[in-house]
């Protein structure tokens, strides 16, 4: 999960009007060989297998990378890749390591950046990694940012994980237009079914109802979206052949990825339709 200010840091560069920004502080523990994130808080903004740095450790995390059974084999790991929101560094290191992507990672919180270099094997920028301290809404609404980005990973939450930080039609629309056309965005929605449904509808109104999807809930309640900027959906064949190659190449379970992925439910369907129909009336 991702970061949002509230208290406690203060850092000067994000100074406006004369204000300091405060912070709440990034927080370690550790439980048998795995090291975890916090944020003041019980809940878990990443995690990293000590031993194995390199290795996505949560399952919600591993499936944020679902976006590879949409992209063709071929170019699967081509063109940059941007993650909103650091939580522990683990879609920033594996996308920089084990794919070799040019990778941006937006976090606002400057705590979180520093425990992730200090504790969490964030190696420090390069050729191929650039971790930018700013606001995530004002990067995607930066039009200097449009069209860069092949893959977009959305994981915005603060210390208290009740709701996205970001969640609104206007910053899934910016989201969009960070995507390169074939782009594909992951979202990570934690909640209730409602709170999904909410956000769900809200993307799939910026993308099209054809072009996103949603993999069945972890046992924690972590429901990924998969948003696609002019995709054409491959044959259950090729998807296959396809799992089977990150299965081999990358150890991940995209055979079942394959099994959890679903279109829209129809109350997200039904939510579009009412907002359609009221927008109508109102003409």
């Amino acid at each position: 999960m991702g970061t949002t200010a509230v208290s406690k840091h203060r850092d000067p560069k994000n100074n406006k009007g004369g204000r300091k920004t405060e912070w709440v502080e990034a927080t370690l523990s550790e439980f048998d060989g795995v090291r975890f994130l916090h944020l003041d808080s019980i809940w878990v903004q990443g995690a990293m297998r000590v031993k194995k740095p390199e290795k996505l450790e949560l399952e919600y995390v591993q499936r944020m990378m679902a976006w590879m059974l949409w992209r063709d084999t071929r170019e699967m790991t081509q063109g940059p890749a941007v993650q909103l929101g650091l939580g522990a560094g683990a879609l920033t290191r594996f996308c920089r390591k084990q794919l070799k992507m040019k990778t941006t990672a937006v976090e606002i919180n400057p705590t979180v950046i520093s425990a992730n270099r200090h504790w969490f094997h964030l190696p420090d920028d390069d050729e191929r990694l650039r971790v930018l301290n700013e606001d995530a809404g004002q990067w995607v609404a930066d039009a200097a940012n449009w069209g860069m980005a092949q893959v977009l990973n959305v994981d915005l939450y603060d210390h208290e994980a009740a709701a996205p930080v970001l969640d609104d039609e206007a910053f899934y629309a910016d989201c969009r237009r960070v995507l390169a056309d074939g782009g594909l965005m992951t979202v990570n929605l934690f909640g209730r079914s409602a709170s999904f449904a909410r956000s769900a509808a809200r993307i799939a109104k910026v993308f099209g109802t054809d072009q996103v999807w949603h993999l069945t809930p972890t046992r924690e309640g972590n429901t990924i979206v998969v948003a696609a900027r002019g995709v054409e959906v491959p044959t259950r064949e090729v998807l296959e052949q396809r799992a089977d190659h990150i299965e081999a190449r990358h150890e991940l379970p995209a055979r079942k990825w394959l099994k959890l992925v679903r279109p829209l439910p129809m109350n997200v369907i039904q939510q579009l339709h009412a907002a359609s129909a009221a927008a109508d009336s109102g003409e």
